[in-house]
């Protein structure tokens, strides 16, 4: 089973989620580090290479959170957030790519 590392903020915002979205993304991180793919997901190619996106939906509203596995056998978070348009954010992608360019740097340079 693969440790999860929640990047920035991540896991304070996906603990702000309502309590049964909270614990779908918590079941869909499970299934992660366990090798499966989640529930509901998409790729995330504009972001990165390898980087996905879970998505939950209840009755409070859509949430996503972007993660990326390819690097030191572990789950990244680099991103959690509830979505409020039917096309995601710019400044969410944006925050995930930054977060995932500093990760490769740590990877390549052994920081991490």
């Amino acid at each position: 089973m693969k440790d999860i590392e929640f990047i920035g903020s991540s896991l304070e915002i996906i603990k702000d989620f309502p309590l049964k979205a909270k614990r779908q993304v918590g079941h869909e991180l499970d299934r992660v580090q366990r090798g499966q793919d989640p529930s509901d997901w998409k790729p995330m190619k504009s972001i990165g290479t390898g980087v996905k996106e879970i998505r939950v939906k209840d009755k409070d509203g859509i949430y996503r959170v972007i993660y990326v596995v390819k690097y030191l056998d572990l789950v990244h978070v680099l991103h959690a957030f509830q979505k409020t348009t039917q096309q995601t954010a710019k400044n969410d992608l944006d925050l995930a790519k930054k977060r995932l360019k500093k990760l490769i740097q740590e990877a390549t340079h052994g920081s991490i």
